[in-house]
């Protein structure tokens, strides 16, 4: 058992092609993943004395994925060659697997199957996987996928409400798309749909931001979830026009301006609470304990090592960790949905995260379920 290097990759290739019909791996795939993908791919070779055939022989391997950011590892792909199968290969591969992500501090080991590998289901489930959600029309072959995981620490896990998640669908709807999530949380009967996506886009949009379509702004998506009918508290620890450092057009930052005024002016007509103050892990957690969900604005370098805005949803929390719905899916980094529900993130790590650029913006949208008899009125505002 030992770890694969890029002089590897035929005899990976050739376990890969005698496994699979379809879905494979290519070789530019395991180029990139060994050299440049924050992955691991872990082998088992066989000595062999046959004529003709090399000394050592891969008999399978297990590739996985750490997303930077989080302490969450993904079982990326699995395969053990059919002359080397029933004789505890596969085991062995994710026991190795399970030490390599504990070793990485990782709290869950995700992966997607084939509905139809019973023989994988079957490994898995003795191991102590669990289901947790299903892959429509994952596969070449419309094969749809079970998405299992395990927890690797004695972690309590994730408490609060139970958050569902909605992958956003352009570039610039990461504010709507997270607080579509937040309000399913606590509506049900709420439908998330695209429809629902760009409309709260078209409400809370800042106009411009670094580049392209606007983002949406703090402001903008507290009046969207007030307007359907949600209690709101807006928590950001700077008063002043927000995200101007991220345009260089004076043209562009007077747009910004304009639009963040007119947004206030709609506030101060609500009942949204406005407190302009910082805010910290033990805040974060005493609000996830009361049945309020967060929206929470924070710098996607330490995840995606580039500087954007990004909104995120805080759906849980134990002792150590955050748990978080990230809306953004990059399929061509070789992630899924999987990697980004209830992704944990050490409190202190996410305390780094929660602020942006120059001026470390720190903004929260807080949501809760409007307490009945309550009567829509002016909005407060606390200054600390």
């Amino acid at each position: 058992m030992r770890r694969a290097t890029v002089s590897d990759i035929t005899a990976l290739l050739e376990v890969e092609n005698r496994s699979f019909e379809q879905d494979r791996l290519t070789r530019r795939n395991l180029n990139y993943l060994l050299k440049r993908g924050n992955a691991v791919c872990l082998l088992e070779s066989h000595a062999t004395a046959t004529p003709g055939i090399p000394s050592e022989r891969v008999a399978g391997y297990v590739l996985l994925l750490f997303n930077a950011g989080t302490s969450l590892a993904r079982l990326y792909s699995f395969a053990v060659d059919p002359d080397f199968r029933r004789q505890g290969v596969a085991q062995r591969l994710l026991d190795e697997a399970e030490r390599e992500a504990r070793d990485h501090e990782c709290v869950y080991l995700r992966l997607e199957v084939r509905r139809d590998n019973e023989a994988a289901i079957s490994l898995y489930r003795r191991s102590g996987f669990r289901e947790f959600g299903i892959y429509r029309d994952y596969y070449a072959d419309h094969m749809e996928a079970l998405r299992l995981e395990k927890r690797l620490t004695n972690a309590a896990g994730p408490r609060g409400i139970k958050v569902p998640y909605y992958e956003q669908t352009l570039d610039f709807t990461c504010g709507p798309s997270a607080l579509m999530m937040a309000m399913k949380a606590l509506d049900p009967a709420l439908d998330l749909n695209r429809a629902l996506e760009l409309r709260i886009w078209r409400e809370s949009t800042t106009i411009f931001m670094t580049s392209g379509h606007g983002g949406c702004g703090p402001y903008g998506l507290a009046l969207s979830a007030w307007r359907r009918g949600f209690e709101v508290e807006l928590i950001l620890n700077d008063d002043r026009a927000l995200f101007l450092d991220s345009v260089r057009s004076e043209e562009k930052k007077e747009v910004l301006r304009l639009v963040q005024e007119d947004m206030q002016k709609d506030i101060a007509e609500t009942d949204i609470t406005v407190s302009y103050r910082a805010f910290g892990a033990g805040e974060l957690t005493e609000l996830l304990a009361s049945g309020a969900i967060p929206v929470v604005l924070i710098s996607s370098y330490r995840i995606y090592r580039e500087k954007f805005p990004h909104w995120v949803v805080v759906a849980g929390c134990d002792e150590r960790f955050y748990y978080v719905h990230d809306p953004l899916v990059e399929t061509a980094k070789h992630t899924s949905d999987t990697d980004r529900v209830n992704m944990p993130i050490l409190k202190k790590d996410f305390e780094r995260m929660a602020r942006y650029g120059k001026a470390q913006l720190k903004a929260m949208v807080v949501l809760r379920s409007r307490r009945q008899g309550s009567v829509r009125g002016h909005n407060r505002q606390d200054i600390h």
